[in-house]
């Protein structure tokens, strides 16, 4: 199945790279361009095209969709061409349903964004749509957090199902506020698929790895054309899709089994918080941003250069180089996760400390910055730039 796995990280990639050159092409035929997004909002328009969503999304969709197909339809010839699905093929028609449904509420965001970058919507119909996905996908899934660990407990599954819903939202709304300087959004995703496809492959999930490597594999073919200077954006069409997969195929990840102590990712109830570390970054700004604007009485969802990013640029860094910070810091915050549960109690507390010691500098930085010169003084947004 490794082999598997790997292949389809190369399958997104070998659809991503030509379809988002196309798509590049397009839209600067058909005018599919930069918009100034909702009213509010501060951003530099520029003349490229914010359609490069679709490639990521249907270099990750369309294969996901064939392969539950075929195993529905031809498993004889599936199991003959890959005879090392054939022990999996029972856990596939089990869990079949449940990828109808993440597919389905990935496609709705999907067209949300899409709409939302030709003609912008509102802030909160947005939400109540993210909400209404996140609920749908997890009343009718397996897409839910600790899951295991709540079970037992009374009135657990109702936590869970909360916590999954709110996980979604935030997971969601934190790539698309990311999504705010060429090839950052699309290269903090990749990393952070990458480093959730080596958990799953750890502890065997095959699925979700595949899943995991085509997302991986698509993002790589559209940082292609992404990586600064930009000829195309993804759009919110591509940064609502890639939060929800990441959210959901995280939230669907056995990152702890307490009874068997043999399991891959550990036994220690606090591997389960793998997922905060692999998103670190984008939590971090997401939180950070918020709050500012909370408190200075604007919309957490009115766009602004108020991100990391642009700290670091206004500290010097050329935008090249602010991202590949932002990326190299994911890797970083990410790599350090993905052993947390085979950690000793005071081994797990220094990676938590490494984690605050990061953020705390970066803290620092950015309230430094803020003094120095105003945000409103730059140029950018929850837009891709």
């Amino acid at each position: 199945m490794l082999g598997i796995v790997l292949g389809l990280l190369l399958l997104g990639f070998a659809l991503s790279a030509p379809f988002t050159g196309l798509l590049a092409r397009l839209g600067m035929r058909v005018g599919a361009l930069d918009t100034p997004g909702a009213a509010g909002h501060v951003k530099e328009l520029r003349k490229v095209p914010n359609i490069g969503g679709i490639a990521i999304f249907w270099s990750t969709v369309l294969p996901i969709a064939a392969a539950l197909g075929a195993l529905a339809l031809f498993p004889s010839q599936v199991v003959a061409w890959a005879p090392a699905v054939e022990p999996h093929l029972g856990r596939a028609r089990e869990t079949a349903g449940d990828w109808g449904v993440i597919l389905l509420g990935a496609l709705a965001l999907h067209l949300m964004g899409l709409y939302d970058d030709r003609r912008a919507l509102s802030a909160w119909p947005k939400l109540f749509l993210q909400v209404g996905v996140a609920v749908a996908t997890t009343l009718f899934s397996d897409v839910r957090l600790l899951h295991n660990l709540l079970e037992p407990i009374p009135g657990g599954e109702v936590i869970s199902i909360v916590l999954t819903v709110a996980w979604i939202v935030v997971i969601v709304n934190a790539v698309n506020f990311i999504d705010n300087m060429d090839g950052l959004a699309a290269g903090i995703g990749m990393v952070a698929a990458l480093c959730f496809m080596a958990a799953t492959i750890l502890n065997e999930q095959w699925f979700i790895a595949s899943a995991l490597a085509l997302l991986a594999g698509s993002l790589a073919g559209f940082l292609v054309w992404n990586i600064p200077p930009a000829r195309i954006f993804m759009g919110d069409g591509g940064s609502l899709f890639v939060g929800y997969m990441l959210a959901c195929l995280a939230a669907r990840t056995t990152f702890v089994d307490a009874e068997h102590a043999d399991y891959a990712l550990g036994t220690a109830w606090y591997g389960v918080f793998m997922p905060l570390l692999v998103l670190a970054v984008p939590l971090y700004d997401g939180v950070y941003v918020t709050v500012w604007r909370v408190r200075r009485g604007k919309s957490p969802f009115v766009g602004g250069p108020e991100h990391i990013s642009h700290r670091l640029v206004q500290l010097g860094l050329s935008k090249r180089r602010a991202v590949v910070v932002l990326w190299l810091l994911t890797a970083v915050t990410a790599m350090s996760g993905i052993g947390l549960g085979l950690m000793k109690p005071w081994q797990a507390a220094l990676v938590g400390l490494q984690l605050f010691g990061i953020f705390l500098v970066m803290l620092v930085l950015e309230t430094s910055v803020a003094r120095i010169e105003p945000p409103s003084a730059g140029g950018g947004g929850d837009a891709p730039r």
